[in-house]
């Protein structure tokens, strides 16, 4: 069975917060008898950083019970491409439940809609982002009829972790130009018989 005092007490409990998709309508009736407004929101959360803490603590300022909907490994893949997620979704969990305004986490799977969880779990309050890209305004009007209110959130951080990456590669790709200039260099000074 589940343990809301252990959700809600804030402490990490992993395993009594990570709640299986199946069994979240389940646990938010439980909640709902105990007058908690639910607040949820959904996403990657890869690389988390600054930006996503914000989000996040924003997010919970608009309930009781904060619900994260973490996109699986194979979701991820799907939205954002073959070299996404650089932190796999275990992982991803486990930080996002250490964060103390996330009570409850759970995955998405690829076969999952993206409103799919919306429509489960009919959330008080439904917290997206400005910078989503495949949540469309006209999602947005559909979710209304779902949840009590929805709420769209500029980005928080100064980089997002798409950035991020891309700064990361692009360094990356600088220095591996260098290191094949300086061995083509050398390579061709053998050649001549100049070194």
């Amino acid at each position: 069975m589940f343990d809301i005092e252990k959700i809600c007490s804030g402490e990490t409990h992993f395993s009594k917060r990570l709640i299986p998709y199946e069994q979240l309508a389940e646990v938010v009736n439980i909640l709902r008898e105990k007058n908690k407004r639910i607040v949820l929101t959904q996403g990657v959360f890869d690389l988390i950083h600054e930006g996503h803490a914000l989000y996040l603590e924003q997010a919970k300022k608009r309930g009781d019970i904060l619900i994260v909907g973490v996109d699986s490994d194979e979701l991820t893949r799907k939205r954002k491409g073959p070299g996404r997620p650089i932190v796999p979704q275990e992982e991803r969990l486990k930080m996002l439940v250490h964060l103390r305004h996330v009570d409850i986490v759970s995955i998405r799977e690829a076969h999952h809609g993206i409103g799919d969880l919306i429509h489960l779990i009919k959330p008080d309050v439904l917290v997206t982002s400005k910078s989503t890209k495949d949540f469309t305004n006209e999602m947005k009007d559909e979710y209304k009829n779902v949840c009590g209110e929805v709420v769209n959130l500029p980005p928080q951080g100064t980089t997002s972790t798409s950035a991020r990456i891309r700064n990361l590669t692009i360094e990356g790709a600088v220095q591996l130009s260098e290191e094949i200039q300086k061995l083509t260099t050398s390579f061709i000074n053998k050649i001549k018989g100049i070194e």
